[in-house]
């Protein structure tokens, strides 16, 4: 007999029925324009929720990554590392990858935070976040883990994973996002991809070579971060300097994630202030 995992990914997924309602296609006018005020209000809810989040670096991967395998390790040792450098770890709030990095940045100080996505075969979220949304839409989660960071990390994962990265990338290469940088870690695990994008999608004129080089590739945390500081510092350290929004006590605003250590002060650490 199969285990309740294997049934999982071997059934059909079920969406609630609201959401499947939603993408079959026009509806009674009033109800698409009530469900147009809800997804309204689901996004003011993220943007409130993050506001004061500061500089995040959001970190994909897989929610099936099991808490003793080597690449659970290598996003806690990642979620720790970011945050000990100056950053806040976002991600999807789930769990596998994305619990590991939360746990290392809660680890090494926080702020840990998520954007969680309601789904049947999931918890709400992971038990390491300091501050997190419920979001009921996959595109709304995904503008709240594109817009508040400076950089994206993706460690082994699925569909999901996959399409964040690729959706990341098309933003960059269509000038929509600034050219944020994006590094994937786990080299073997992502060559084939690489491979495909440098080799194939190239040859047939459907990337440019420099999009298939707007991919960072490392297996070591060190490095990843390392890279990430040169980045950001060097293309939008000035922003960073700048003070932040400032909550509004009449707004009902307030600072809920605690700030993030500062980085230190060496020449190891790339000159970030």
């Amino acid at each position: 007999m199969m285990s309740e995992q294997e049934a999982k990914s071997a059934s059909p997924i079920r969406s609630s029925t609201e959401e499947r309602r939603f993408l079959a296609g026009p509806q009674q006018r009033l109800e698409d324009l009530w469900r147009a005020f809800r997804i309204f209000l689901e996004m003011i809810r993220g943007f409130r929720t993050y506001h004061f989040v500061g500089p995040c670096v959001t970190v994909f991967g897989s929610a099936r990554t099991p808490e003793d395998h080597p690449h659970y390790d290598t996003g806690r040792r990642l979620g720790k590392a970011l945050v000990e450098s100056g950053f806040a770890v976002m991600t999807g709030g789930g769990p596998g990858i994305m619990e590991a990095a939360n746990r290392g940045a809660q680890e090494g100080g926080g702020p840990s935070v998520g954007c969680t996505i309601r789904l049947p075969f999931e918890k709400a979220h992971n038990g390491y976040l300091d501050l997190w949304t419920d979001f009921r839409y996959f595109f709304a989660r995904k503008v709240m883990l594109v817009k508040y960071s400076y950089a994206f990390v993706a460690l082994p994962g699925g569909f999901g994973t996959l399409d964040e990265i690729f959706e990341t990338l098309t933003l960059i290469q269509t000038g929509k996002i600034e050219p944020f940088p994006l590094v994937l870690m786990g080299r073997d695990y992502w060559q084939p991809i690489l491979d495909f994008a440098s080799g194939p999608m190239v040859e047939a004129g459907t990337i440019s070579a420099q999009d298939a080089e707007r991919l960072f590739v490392t297996d070591e945390v060190d490095e990843a971060v390392r890279y990430i500081h040169q980045e950001v510092e060097a293309r939008f350290g000035h922003r960073l300097k700048a003070k932040g929004p400032k909550p509004r006590w009449f707004l009902g605003e307030r600072s809920s994630v605690a700030a993030a250590p500062k980085a230190k002060d060496s020449a190891s650490d790339s000159g970030r202030p």
